[in-house]
């Protein structure tokens, strides 16, 4: 079933939350060459200064329930067609009202400070294996940023944020309001190495989609060169039909339920399409890994992606 939906929706720079392309007031955020490393707290506040639009550019679609349905799972799903400023959802209230743990979707925000602050001196800085044997094999070696991304390495990224510190993480979450909701409220950090993953720091789908948007156009205030260094990690599949990019996400609500995530790109004919996938289960023992990619491919078939043809 699909509805045209009425109601005008806000959309602000601040939350991170989508402004079209062709919206009529322009956005200019990476003056940043003859920047030190680390930004000036007064340009930033300028760049993020907060502007709003009000329009009915967003389809309500059911079409993605019954993949969730078909695995026991509630959530939502967005798809943002760049060309046309168009939104196709399925549960807007979810997508656009309620706030999630990151979990390893925070990776993407956690790359990007690594780098500006020279914490991560390059993706493929190494960090070795402490010893610890855990109970995904592909943690359990050296690894350099751009394999931890891939293989979403949870040790590898807590030493990043260890390093970079918790007043500097703060900063950065502060200046680019991350997760801040309607009520503009700033999250506060827990421990530096397990904020996003224990329900301290929390974001909307909306908002996750917005930034990947962002990191896209290469439109984050980070380096031009550090954007592209996370995206050439997140990109997963590349083939003369199309080009998909993500991140995933596994954690564990307040309520104990599973969630997962899968927020990215596909590309196809040199035309970006945004996309977020969140998803839910009571069950603490649901098996998120496989399933969530599944989803989200079998959703985005159903629009007719993956054939070079959009």
């Amino acid at each position: 079933m699909t509805r045209q939906n009425n109601n005008n929706i806000m959309y602000s720079r601040n939350s991170r939350e989508l402004i079209p392309q062709d919206n009529s007031i322009k956005f200019v955020s990476q003056p940043f060459k003859k920047m030190n490393r680390f930004p000036i707290f007064l340009f930033l506040t300028l760049a993020f200064l907060f502007v709003s639009c009000t329009q009915n550019n967003v389809k309500e679609d059911d079409t993605p329930k019954k993949y969730l349905d078909a695995h026991q799972l509630t959530g939502c799903f967005a798809l943002y067609n760049n060309g046309t400023g168009l939104f196709t959802i399925y549960n807007l209230k979810r997508y656009r009202d309620s706030a999630y743990l990151p979990a390893s979707t925070f990776k993407i925000i956690n790359s990007l400070v690594g780098l500006q602050t020279g914490k991560i001196s390059s993706d493929s800085m190494v960090i070795p294996w402490d010893g610890v044997t855990r109970n995904i094999p592909d943690w359990n070696k050296d690894l350099n940023m751009y394999e931890a991304f891939r293989v979403s390495s949870v040790p590898y990224y807590q030493e990043v944020a260890r390093r970079i510190g918790r007043d500097t993480m703060q900063f950065w979450l502060d200046s680019l309001k991350y997760g801040a909701g309607k009520d503009k409220r700033l999250y506060k950090i827990s421990k530096i190495d397990s904020f996003w993953l224990d329900n301290t720091v929390k974001i909307t789908p909306d908002q996750s989609l917005g930034i990947v948007k962002q990191l896209y156009f290469d439109d984050l205030p980070f380096f031009k060169v550090y954007q592209q260094k996370v995206k050439h990690a997140m990109l997963f599949e590349d083939n003369s039909n199309y080009r998909l990019g993500y991140k995933t996400g596994w954690g564990y609500t307040e309520k104990g339920h599973s969630l997962g995530w899968v927020v990215g790109w596909i590309e196809e004919n040199k035309h970006p399409y945004f996309f977020v996938l969140n998803v839910e289960s009571p069950d603490p023992n649901y098996n998120m890994k496989e399933v969530r990619l599944k989803i989200l491919k079998d959703i985005l078939k159903e629009y007719g992606f993956f054939d070079g043809a959009m």
